[in-house]
């Protein structure tokens, strides 16, 4: 127990939190943004890996991770374009089509790395961080909390922005009402079609630029099927957060505190069977969907294509 509550395991522990748990805040934003207008984004996992595999290697040949980050939301946005033009421009299964995004990105992003990089895994430079004055220099929070790459300070500003925007903004009620009640907003004049499609292409935006950040920060390399997972847990965040992006938020830091265990672990020097670290994310999953998912409240019209004059 002891070894738990030393400075090295607990700084390990945070900083690990937060590197594992911005992937999962981002494609959980975006996630919300799709689920509210009533797409539901089942290929979350592909846009993050084709963001991954776009952003790691834009980041390699230009040495720029801002370049990286935008070719991995970039990315996100071309996979998601499969569900605007197939789910929401000619109403097919958004279920089925997700499934196809999410097998397909990962056979074509393995295909694509193994061409450009044969059986090698070329690692970027470690990506620069940005120390937040005053708070950076509290002990163990300091490091754990406030010592991280710029992105993750713009994913948390990001949280308040959509909270802002679902709250007090037209985009927000349209959102929410093409979710809601699609004829109604269609009645009123606004676009079904087209705020769907904006929310999707949002969708995979975010989904691209967690998966770049997860290849570029997180990892420093690509590997083939490297989300692992990542984009289901997001879709649980979306799911059981109501709407809300601060509960996506809370969500995100706790499975990332998950996630990150084994490293902290092997800091603290505890020997603990690593695939029984590694199950804790899934199993925290498992144990929140027995909990809450009865109390989740999704749109009515989620998941179903909408076609003017039907009811």
């Amino acid at each position: 127990m002891n070894a738990l509550l030393t400075e090295p395991f607990l700084i390990s522990l945070l900083f690990g939190a937060v590197t594992a748990g911005v992937p999962l805040l981002l494609a959980g934003l975006g996630e919300q943004i799709s689920e509210k207008s009533g797409v539901l984004n089942i290929g979350l996992e592909g846009m993050m890996l084709c963001g991954a595999y776009a952003g790691f290697v834009t980041t390699w040949y230009t040495g720029s991770f801002w370049l990286g980050f935008l070719a991995g939301g970039a990315g996100g946005m071309a996979a998601a374009l499969i569900v605007l033009l197939l789910c929401i421009r000619r109403g097919l299964n958004q279920i089925v089509i997700g499934i196809a995004i999410t097998v397909g990105m990962q056979g074509l992003t393995s295909l694509l790395h193994f061409v450009e990089f044969s059986r090698t895994y070329p690692r970027l430079p470690a990506a620069p961080l940005l120390a937040l004055p005053y708070l950076s220099r509290i002990p163990i929070l300091g490091k754990g909390l406030f010592s991280h790459n710029p992105l993750v300070y713009l994913s948390i500003i990001l949280v308040g922005v959509m909270s802002w925007v679902f709250r007090s903004t037209n985009l927000g009620l349209n959102l929410e009402a093409a979710g809601n009640k699609p004829a109604a907003l269609d009645a009123a004049g606004v676009d079904v079609i087209r705020t769907r499609s904006f929310a999707v292409l949002a969708t995979g935006f975010l989904a691209g630029l967690g998966g770049a950040y997860m290849a570029n920060v997180g990892a420093g390399l690509f590997v083939p099927f490297m989300t692992n997972g990542a984009g289901v847990i997001g879709i649980v965040l979306a799911m059981l957060a109501r709407g809300r992006p601060l509960w996506v938020l809370t969500g995100a830091a706790l499975f990332g505190a998950s996630l990150a265990m084994t490293t902290a672990l092997q800091v603290a020097g505890i020997d603990i069977p690593t695939d029984v670290v590694q199950m804790l994310p899934f199993a925290i999953v498992m144990l929140v969907l027995v909990i809450f998912a009865r109390h989740s409240m999704l749109p009515p019209a989620l998941g179903f294509p909408y076609v003017r004059g039907e009811r």
